[in-house]
């Protein structure tokens, strides 16, 4: 089950994060990689910080910031 939660968390954070960077979505496959991405930056960002993440919003909300940090360096990287 945490494996499903895993994977409903990074769509939803990749899909928030696409929303917010780029004004759209990455289709299901991309918003999944982007948000899986995003937790896993997002929990090293907020673990740095010390800042407290659990359940549902806390999951959710590290997600989304590591993935809109994503982004934004995977832009700064393809920027021409």
């Amino acid at each position: 089950m945490s494996f499903l939660y895993f994977i409903l968390i990074g769509a939803a954070a990749g899909w928030i994060s696409g929303k917010l960077i780029r004004g759209e979505g990455f289709g299901w496959l991309g918003n999944i990689i982007v948000g899986i991405v995003g937790a896993v930056l997002g929990g090293w960002i907020f673990g740095q910080m010390n800042i407290a993440s659990s359940g549902l919003a806390g999951s959710l909300a590290s997600s989304v910031v590591g993935a809109v940090v994503f982004l934004f360096l995977i832009g700064l990287i393809t920027r021409k």
